[in-house]
């Protein structure tokens, strides 16, 4: 059997238009349910700690709450829980699992295998299980979640959006690496590149609010938060991003180190004695701005930090700026031209003085910012000047949002 949707659940699409939205890590489960008629969020929340113990937490659009601690050995028994929540309780928002038209996961690892939103079928899980060596942290926590839900929800159709199929568009001068050619065609080292499907998201609104075809614009995408990655958009396609392999590489982050010389990662592994998983630990978890400043992971941390005088959280924010502005200029490079700068994520919706300090000096591309405008947070605005060449906008993304439309499309498109 596979997991293509019965005839049943297929007649049941169009009757209901709520997407169930599955963002799933290693030890959680954040959820998403969204009424497309108005894409607005019913409920929402996340099962954490899978596999310790197990809390949940449930909010809905109209304030009721649930705080429970639980105990969640799996992913399994969390989706289980997610399921009571939504459908019993003083919480409860629909009365059955059968109002849901479908699911929509995110997959951070697709690798070349998937190039585009997907159907899930038992192959598809087992391919997405396959490919955990390439996001060991994700895609195995994707995979059970897949599992969990198919066996909760049997009859309803599951849709995966992949962060990396974004990218699939990068040439391959962009994306190959200088190992031998041998370890591309052997062990898939190559760009993969991630967050795609925030950066398609905030591109997309881009070029509605500037009243333009996507086609038509050249755009640096710039999405900063714990993680965060700078991506070239031209035409609508990626063409190069600063996360490699993995999400480790490209500007500072807050516990990721970013770009470095692979020479200096073995000497400092040989320094402190680590074997190959202790270096992966320390350059992804202990490294980036908590490394630098000694300090905090959290950008608002550095920068209240900074404002006091602390000359180290002074040093990590300047970093991450300079990675910035570096990444932009080189994409305007590679793009010959530039029509607009995107800030989005934690940081960049949130974070005036971040966008400020990266937009400094960039008069030479045309790139000219009001500085009262941009002292905001969270909100759509452009912060350019009229006359700025290139335009700044501040974009708040919504993954789900678009994981519920892709799934929607998906799901609508079984019934032609």
């Amino acid at each position: 059997m596979n997991g293509a949707p019965t005839p049943a659940s297929s007649e049941r699409i169009g009757f209901f238009m709520i997407i169930l939205v599955v963002n799933a890590g290693s030890s959680s489960l954040k959820y998403q349910l969204i009424d497309m008629k108005d894409e607005s969020v019913i409920a929402k929340g996340n099962c954490d700690r899978i596999g310790i113990d197990g809390h949940l937490s449930h909010k809905t659009a109209d304030g009721r709450k649930v705080e429970e601690d639980c105990n969640f050995p799996t992913h399994a028994e969390a989706f289980e829980r997610l399921v009571q929540a939504l459908t019993t309780g003083d919480a409860a928002v629909i009365s059955s699992m059968d109002e849901v038209s479908a699911v929509g996961h995110r997959v951070v690892q697709g690798a070349e295998l998937f190039t585009k939103t997907t159907l899930v079928t038992d192959e598809v899980i087992d391919e997405i299980e396959n490919l955990k060596e390439l996001a060991p942290v994700h895609n195995h926590g994707h995979a059970l979640a897949l599992w969990a839900c198919k066996k909760t929800m049997p009859n309803i159709p599951q849709v995966v959006v992949f962060d990396t199929a974004f990218h699939q568009t990068i040439p391959q001068k962009a994306f190959m690496y200088g190992f031998p050619y041998e370890d591309y065609e052997q062990y898939h080292v190559r760009k993969y590149g991630f967050h795609g499907t925030s950066h398609r998201f905030v591109t997309a609104k881009l070029a509605e609010v500037m009243g333009k075809d996507l086609k038509d614009l050249k755009v640096v995408s710039c999405h900063l938060g714990n993680g965060s990655s700078i991506t070239a958009v031209k035409g609508g396609e990626s063409i190069d991003t600063t996360m490699g392999f993995t999400p480790l590489d490209g500007v500072l982050m807050g516990t990721r180190c970013g770009a470095v010389d692979p020479s200096a990662v073995t000497y400092v592994a040989g320094k402190h004695g680590f074997h190959v998983a202790d270096m992966d630990n320390y350059m992804n978890k202990k490294s980036g701005m908590l490394g630098i400043s000694g300090l905090s992971s959290d950008f608002r941390d550095i920068t209240a930090a900074s404002e006091k005088g602390d000359t180290r959280a002074t040093l990590a924010k300047d970093m991450l700026v300079y990675d910035i502005k570096k990444d932009i200029g080189a994409f305007a490079a590679i793009m010959n031209g530039l029509d607009a700068v995107i800030f989005t994520g934690g940081i960049g919706e949130n974070a005036p003085n971040c966008r400020e300090e990266v937009c400094e000096n960039l008069e030479y591309l045309g790139i000219k910012i009001d500085k009262e405008v941009n002292n905001f947070k969270g909100e759509l605005k452009k912060i350019s000047t009229p006359d700025s060449k290139v335009e700044v906008w501040v974009i708040p993304t919504n993954e789900e949002l678009l994981i519920a439309r892709d799934t929607l499309a998906m799901v609508e498109g079984l019934k032609k």
